[in-house]
């Protein structure tokens, strides 16, 4: 993968500063936005350090369409050319966690706008540079709550997976391959503290928190970033060519649902 260049949204903390990362540890220049110029320029220096590869960032919203014009035109600039995109800019979880009772239909729409809406508008950006070099990969990060129900924001992932594909469909002659990874629980730099929180609203121990939140995975345990990065470079790597339009869990086996 040296040479190849990428963006990543979302990429100044969590699963994707892990992707970023990965991705600059084999070979690859990247740029990364969020909406916090004094996150993102902590994490591409760290990056930078770590890799010694190119690492670019601006303070984007992805709900923007200017914004997020702006970011890629500035990318482009940056690396040279666009090869790789993943799209993973969104709130985790989501807005909209509880019952219908208290479900907030501006917050969905926020939702909504960022994790469907605003993937597309950088995919429709990205494209045309991918296409000019008839090759590209895109990752759209999604979520498991796409495969059970639970919480209303989880429909986002839904519309993801459908989206995912429909790329693909219009994207595959174009030497371009769209796939969608849903993480399932993942340890990030915010673990800990969550499970503290939690912890001490419920009166409990961390341990306890953890117990019940890895009941349900095959692995027992909660699957690291640095493992879904892992992943992601496989499907953004020329030795992925033959995987398109596929919605690919990684969440430790998660669930007892089967899908073929």
């Amino acid at each position: 993968m040296a040479g190849k260049k990428a963006i990543i949204t979302g990429g100044s903390r969590g699963i994707g500063k892990a992707i970023a990362l990965e991705l600059a540890s084999e070979g690859v220049d990247v740029a990364i936005c969020s909406r916090s110029q004094e996150t993102l320029e902590i994490s591409a220096k760290e990056i930078r350090d770590k890799t010694g590869q190119n690492v670019f960032c601006l303070v984007t919203d992805t709900t923007d369409d200017s914004s997020v014009a702006n970011f890629i035109k500035y990318s482009a600039e940056k690396l040279g050319s666009i090869d790789i995109l993943v799209n993973n800019a969104a709130a985790p979880g989501g807005l909209v966690m509880g019952d219908i009772e208290d479900a907030n239909p501006d917050e969905l729409l926020l939702d909504i706008n960022t994790k469907i809406v605003g993937y597309l508008r950088v995919a429709k950006q990205v494209v045309p540079y991918m296409t000019n070099r008839n090759w590209g990969r895109i990752i759209n990060i999604g979520g498991l709550a796409a495969r059970s129900g639970g919480t209303i924001s989880g429909m986002r992932n839904i519309a993801l997976s459908h989206f995912t594909k429909t790329l693909s469909n219009q994207l595959g002659p174009k030497g371009i391959t769209v796939n969608i990874v849903h993480p399932g629980a993942t340890r990030t730099e915010q673990t800990e503290s969550s499970q503290a929180s939690k912890a001490k609203e419920s009166g409990t121990t961390i341990s306890e928190i953890e117990r019940q939140t890895t009941s349900n995975i095959d692995i027992r345990r909660i699957v690291d970033s640095t493992e879904i990065a892992y992943l992601v470079a496989f499907l953004a790597s020329g030795k992925a060519g033959a995987i398109t339009g596929e919605s690919i869990a990684a969440g430790g086996g998660v669930g007892s649902a089967v899908f073929t």
